[in-house]
């Protein structure tokens, strides 16, 4: 249970997380159940994914939840309020608006907020790595996870949006050789993103590659015709599970020499305690 101080120290930021992250879960709940559905009846580009590919914003949603209430213990309260403080309000206020224009089909403007929820993620996401290592699994899985997998997901949002802002409309119009090539640009952008996932650390960074890898999965999973793209897709999609696995193994490696130094430690021991 957490102590009393970790409960009221920043109580007022905390209160105001629970607000924002039922208003953010709404925002996309409605994508879903709403009248538009926007998962089924948005605009059809040459890159749009299966729709379910979009489960992965559930995973993320569970996730935040988790955070929302392991700020209010102590280890979480060193993490998302003291490391993320109001970035969090501001990344679902931000991300409210960017669905809703989303939603309702106004595609250069969402585009544009789709950078500011981008922008926003990528500072939560290189405050939490880079200042706040993770102590216990709970901090792993509630305070790492979310925005790991958020970090890599809004790669594919920028790249999704920005195509329906400026591309051609899959249903009315023959991709051409330019939508061909952007298309190309774009799959290529999405898998050297989940490479220089899998390079940024010694053991990688298996949730975000997970999210590009699944996005593009999906995106193979959907875009049939012409041919071109639905084969770059799959190639990309291939290339982009490597570097999932050569995250995994990273990720075991490093499970492994920890596993290994708390034996060490642990022979190091004296037998007999002086004291």
């Amino acid at each position: 249970m957490p102590s009393n101080n970790s409960f009221t120290d920043g109580l007022f930021l905390k209160i105001i997380n629970v607000i924002v992250y039922f208003l953010f879960l709404g925002s996309n709940i409605y994508t879903v159940a709403g009248p538009n559905d926007i998962y089924y009846s948005g605009k059809e580009t040459y890159i749009t994914p299966a729709p379910w590919a979009f489960l992965i914003w559930s995973l993320i949603h569970l996730l935040l939840l988790g955070t929302i209430i392991y700020q209010f213990f102590e280890g979480g309260k060193q993490t998302i309020i003291d490391g993320i403080g109001w970035r969090l309000p501001l990344l679902a206020v931000l991300n409210v608006v960017y669905v809703h224009l989303w939603a309702t089909r106004h595609y250069i403007i969402a585009f544009v907020f789709a950078l500011f929820v981008s922008s926003a993620v990528t500072h939560i996401y290189y405050i939490v790595k880079k200042y706040h290592e993770p102590a216990s699994i709970p901090d792993e899985i509630f305070a790492h996870l979310p925005f790991s997998l958020y970090h890599g997901w809004t790669t594919l949002l920028v790249v999704l949006t920005g195509f329906e802002a400026f591309g051609v409309d899959a249903t009315t119009t023959r991709a051409g050789i330019w939508t061909k090539v952007f298309v190309f640009l774009g799959l290529l952008f999405l898998e050297a993103t989940a490479a220089a996932y899998a390079f940024s650390s010694a053991e990688g960074d298996l949730p975000a590659s997970i999210a590009i890898a699944w996005s593009l999965w999906a995106i193979f999973s959907h875009q049939h015709a012409p041919a071109f793209i639905h084969w770059s897709a799959l190639a990309f999609a291939i290339l982009a599970l490597f570097w999932v696995l050569k995250a995994v193994v990273g990720l075991f490696l490093k499970l492994r020499r920890g596993s290994r130094g708390i034996s060490l430690d642990e022979e190091r021991a004296p037998l007999i305690d002086n004291h």
